[in-house]
């Protein structure tokens, strides 16, 4: 069965994604592109759904790190007889979708075990498996359907029940270097060969692009390995940032509430891109720009709140029944639901962020705001109607606070846009629509009797979304219905010291089940804390949540602090962007503090 889901780390080539876990055994692999089919499957099911694996034949414990600021992992296995390093990592200066595997030894003879273990089609299809000598290297090809696979390496292991086998010894000083690469099965492969210094020249360019980053924050190394993650979402071809590398990890293990993240959400994107021009990344944002303005060209009436990486708008929701689900969790899905729901929020945070890279380049860039224009002249036809939220209930439909509070952030960007660059547009409407909804969210998403802003205007109970309205600047942090939204929170949504999205109990989101306290809302409530002047409660949590992460710095989407385990897909941009908005917003904090004391 998997691991935990905190035992594993994520490799890629920033066109898709592994799964590496403490046990030398890469459980998840989609190639060539995220939301390919995965062809090693084992982390929603078992070995026999695919899994490629070395690890020592007797028993051993394990360390691992990045090797520097870069996205290559090492694993230490130590035995009685001796330690072997395991170097993981999926080039990017090839041109090909490869996964490098170099076995070290680095102290005595240690005996390993090596399996591969091939299944296409999320585990469904055994390949047709053979040997062949390509350019006088013995290799193994797996083919079905499309796909083409090729395992290399001084030493292959043997076919043994659909499954291929090896145990083998290694000693100080000795290196073994393994490759699997994705070619299309009507391909005749040629060259195999790994380019000189690869595994070198891969941590050079993750370490060059990191230093970029800014150090003035709170953790800085933290910081810095949450947007190395986010990077490494981001598709370098298309522009495309994904939510999470993988599907139906569950949000309440033997439950139903497991999900296909491996698409593009505009929301996080938007997001994640903030996350970066703030950090100081501005190449990104030309890339997600030029992708946003492919990916919704056409009748604006028709933005989806998600599309496939390379912008593709067909993404049905099926259920794949022969896999088992991650600790028992079903359905397992691929496609997602979510792609035809009305989500008015959406707009705002991609308002939002066209804004910050206006901002950031310093003009306008006339050419998106035609783009825009359209967007929000169909927003002003349709806000007034109830839609399915921040959290894409699958209930009914309300008039949510949070999706009010960013159908102003569209009114009021675009308004500024408008009045900074002088371009085009009704400005006059909009100006007056800006005011409508703010003016409508005082009076029906605040509940004045309790003091605080509410999930949506049929209720009473709160959500972590609102703790989002003083950093999209609806309210000031230190404003006493903010204050009081915050106390509300605290009182109705902290479980164990970290917050909940929302009480489920309620029945708001059309599920059955419970859920576990979501990263993402409590490094906002970091962010609201800063804002409301409260740094020392700021910091607190702030350094709690840092503790959270696991061996190599990564974040779920949910953690449960019970059990203390990682809950839902890994590793989550939502956390990871959340953690770095927070830093950001306790250092912009911190700085105000400073410059009104002295």
């Amino acid at each position: 069965m998997a691991l935990p889901i905190e035992d594993y780390a994520l490799i890629g080539d920033r066109r898709t994604a592994a799964l590496v876990g403490k046990n030398g055994s890469v459980d998840w692999l989609c190639l060539p592109h995220f939301d390919s089919a995965a062809c090693l499957a084992g982390l929603l099911g078992t070995d026999d759904h695919g899994h490629w694996q070395f690890e020592p034949v007797a028993r051993y414990d394990t360390t691992r790190r990045y090797l520097g600021a870069s996205s290559v992992l090492e694993t230490t296995f130590t035995t009685d007889d001796g330690v072997v390093a395991l170097i993981d990592l999926m080039p990017r200066n090839d041109g090909r979708s490869d996964l490098v595997r170099k076995v070290i030894g680095v102290h005595g003879t240690v005996r390993m075990r090596h399996e591969w273990r091939i299944r296409l089609d999320y585990g469904l299809v055994k390949p047709w498996v053979r040997r062949m000598t390509i350019q006088g290297d013995e290799v193994i090809t797996a083919i079905g359907g499309p796909d083409q696979f090729i395992l290399r390496g001084p030493r292959l292991p043997v076919p043994t029940d659909h499954s291929h086998n090896d145990e083998f010894e290694i000693s100080e000083g000795e290196e073994l270097i393994f490759s699997m690469t994705w070619f299309p099965s009507y391909q005749v492969p040629t060259d195999l060969h790994l380019l000189p210094g690869e595994i070198e020249e891969s941590i050079a360019d993750d370490e060059r692009w990191a230093d970029r980053a800014t150090r003035d924050v709170p953790h800085p190394d933290v910081v810095r390995r949450s947007l190395l993650t986010l990077r490494l979402m981001t598709d370098e071809v298309t522009g495309g940032i994904v939510a999470a590398p993988t599907t139906s990890l569950p949000e309440d293990f033997g439950g139903e509430r497991n999900w296909d993240y491996r698409y593009c959400w505009l929301r996080d994107a938007a997001l994640t891109l903030n996350s970066l021009l703030r950090a100081g990344y501005t190449e990104e944002a030309d890339l997600w720009r030029d992708w946003l303005l492919r990916t919704l060209a056409g009748d604006p009436a028709r933005m989806q709140v998600l599309y496939g990486v390379d912008g593709s708008r067909r993404l049905p929701e099926t259920t794949l029944d022969h896999l088992p689900g991650y600790a028992g969790s079903r359905p397992v899905r691929i496609g997602n639901g979510a792609v035809d729901q009305v989500q008015h929020d959406v707009l705002g945070e991609v308002m939002d962020a066209l804004g910050r890279v206006r901002q950031s380049e310093g003009h306008p860039y006339v050419d998106a705001m035609p783009l825009q224009r359209a967007l929000v002249e169909d927003l002003a036809r349709h806000w007034q109607e109830p839609d399915h939220g921040l959290w894409e209930i699958r209930g009914e439909r309300r008039a949510f606070t949070y999706s009010r509070v960013m159908t102003w952030v569209a009114f009021d960007r675009a308004v500024r846009a408008m009045e900074k660059y002088d371009l085009k547009g009704p400005l006059e409407k909009w100006r007056k629509l800006r005011d409508q909804v703010r003016d409508e969210v005082l009076e029906r998403g605040y509940d004045a009797e309790r003091g605080t802003f509410v999930q949506h205007y049929e209720t009473k109970d709160v959500d972590a979304s609102l703790l989002m309205l003083p950093l999209v600047g609806f309210i000031d942090g230190d404003d006493p219905r903010m204050l009081g939204t915050i106390a509300a929170i605290e009182e109705d949504l902290i479980h164990e010291g970290l917050v909940l999205r929302y009480r489920t109990e309620s029945g708001v989101d059309g599920l059955s089940g419970d859920e576990h306290p979501f990263l993402a809302c409590s490094f906002w409530l970091v962010a609201a804390y800063a804002a409301a002047g409260r740094l020392d409660d700021a910091h607190a949590l702030f350094d709690r949540l840092v503790e959270l992460r696991n061996d190599v710095g990564l974040l779920s989407e949910e953690y449960d602090p019970v059990r203390k385990r990682m809950v839902g897909n890994f590793p989550q941009a939502f956390s990871h962007l959340a953690l770095v908005q927070a830093a950001f917003h306790l250092a912009d904090a911190e700085q105000r503090a400073a410059s009104e004391a002295g």
